[in-house]
């Protein structure tokens, strides 16, 4: 009976043993076939898609014409034209000027700042914005400004020779109270002449308010750098914007011009760059640069240096100065830089300056590469000049009207125009502006003297390397040099209005301004 019961489990064991290998074997050949129907479906739609692919490909290129499928060098070809010519990538960035709710408007009152602005046209320009802003700080009516007549240019300009008077006194009428001149029962009130503190702070000039207690009317000597470039309450620092870009518009006669000018250069070209090129006597006596000239002219520089009373820095070392990178490019040198960035031959430039010191002879190293020179006196129709000539700032703003709208804005020095127009073009845009490095630069034409490196490809990728974090796009604002304490960092800082980012250029998540 016990065998009997043994046996029968050893059946059952065996066939529960036989079933469960059944059901794995059965399992096992399910996902078998579960798995190569995947695979030969995958491995047909594959095929199926490449076949269509080939097939649309065939009927596209048939079809479509030429501009949309260009082929490859004229790809390569759009590619450098973007590279050369478009703006860089702004990331949505947007100008924005308008005053913030905690914004205080002016109020009435009988104090008055009286003004020289000193410098040429964009330092003046620059000086009065800052004015502008003081006037606000100390409550003030605001005399329209005296442009200086004394520097090296001589130009007998006033104010709305220069600029739309009017659109001036309007534009601001929220800001601050602006006249033409001083009421008559002031003018022959004692005045408080005041030179008021380079890269000053607001709680500076509401100090200042204290001289009201015994004066009516300050007079400010000098007008540029009158307040600090960073650490300034956004709405102030927005009004040296709606000043500068909205306010200081140029007089009809200049504005009308200035676009005629820029619609015949782009009917002439499509495209322009417009090339400051700082190459001009003053600059070079100021600088102390000689590079390239003969001793006559050097001569020459160095007695008109020593001679101007306010250029405080008398004995200056060019060869130096030229290593240090605070020497303008020659035309010669601008010539290479710009074929090395990949400027065709045929490229229109506009020369946005003076006087060039040493006249054709000095440009044509510039001209054999780049022929298609344009000025101002090349450009306008006879007559359009009448009312420019012998007026320097006049013909400045020209300059300025042209580069600000140019594809293309190179300086070959950094002075108070470069600064100007490359901070308008970045509030309109951030538009293409190269900005040499001329210390690295002039590492490079050393070599070329020397016989170590020649134009060409070589020559070429170490300029394109060397400046393609300098094409204008966009970054904020550039602090002291490190290790500089006191009032002497103030001058290593990047000027406000040089780059009003951020305070004067917002992202694309604050509501876009009209």
């Amino acid at each position: 009976m016990v065998k009997h019961r043994s046996s029968s489990r050893s059946i059952v064991a065996s066939f529960s043993s036989t079933r469960l290998l059944s059901i794995k074997a059965i399992s096992l050949y399910l996902i078998f076939i579960f798995a190569f129907t995947i695979w030969v479906l995958v491995f047909s739609s594959t095929n199926i898609q490449t076949d269509d692919d080939q097939h649309r490909d065939l009927i596209d290129s048939e079809s479509i014409p030429p501009p949309y499928l260009p082929p490859r060098k004229n790809l390569q070809k759009s590619n450098e034209n973007t590279q050369l010519w478009d703006p860089p990538f702004s990331f949505g960035l947007h100008p924005c000027v308008k005053p913030t709710p905690k914004y205080k408007d002016l109020s009435e009152s009988d104090h008055y700042i009286t003004v020289r602005s000193n410098g040429g046209l964009n330092q003046m320009r620059t000086g009065i914005a800052d004015i502008v802003a003081v006037a606000h700080i100390m409550n003030a009516t605001l005399v329209i400004p005296e442009l200086d007549k004394r520097s090296f240019w001589q130009d007998s300009s006033v104010f709305s020779d220069i600029f739309d008077e009017e659109h001036f006194i309007k534009s601001l009428q929220r800001d601050v109270n602006v006249i033409k001149k001083l009421p008559k029962e002031v003018e022959s009130l004692p005045r408080a002449r005041k030179h008021f503190t380079s890269w000053s702070s607001v709680g500076y000039y509401e100090e200042m308010t204290h001289l009201w207690k015994d004066y009516k009317v300050i007079h400010v000597a000098k007008s540029d750098s009158r307040l600090a470039n960073n650490d300034l309450p956004i709405d102030i620092q927005r009004l040296r914007c709606r000043v500068l870009y909205r306010g200081l518009r140029f007089s009809p006669a200049i504005e009308s011009l200035g676009q005629k000018l820029v619609e015949r250069l782009k009917a002439r070209a499509g495209r322009y760059i417009a090339l400051h090129l700082r190459y001009e006597k003053d600059m070079l006596a100021f600088t102390g640069c000689t590079y390239g000239l003969t001793d006559a002219e050097s001569e020459e520089l160095t007695v008109m240096r020593e001679s101007t009373s306010h250029w405080k820095i008398k004995s200056i070392n060019s060869t130096e100065q030229r290593e240090e990178g605070l020497c303008p490019l020659t035309p010669k040198e601008v010539g290479i830089f710009l074929k090395g960035l990949g400027y065709p031959q045929s490229t229109v430039i506009y020369i946005a300056a003076g006087d060039i010191y040493g006249g054709d002879d000095r440009l044509s190293e510039l001209k054999s590469r780049f022929p298609n020179l344009v000025f101002k006196e090349t450009l306008a129709l006879k007559g359009e000049l009448k009312g420019f000539t012998g007026h320097a700032t006049k013909t400045a703003a020209l300059d300025y009207i042209i580069s600000v709208e140019s594809d293309v804005f190179v300086p070959s020095h950094s002075g108070n125009m470069a600064r100007a127009v490359e901070g308008h073009r970045r509030f309109l845009g951030h538009r293409r502006t190269i900005t040499p490095d001329r210390k690295g630069l002039v590492k490079l034409f050393s070599k070329m003297e020397r016989g170590q490196l020649r134009e060409g490809p070589k020559l070429s990728n170490l300029v394109k390397q060397m400046h393609q974090d300098r094409q204008g796009a966009p970054r904020r604002r550039k602090g002291p040099t490190q290790g500089i304490k006191g009032r002497a960092r103030f001058r290593t800082e990047e000027a406000f209005y040089e780059n009003p980012y951020p305070e004067c250029i917002c992202s694309s998540k604050q509501h876009r301004e009209p």
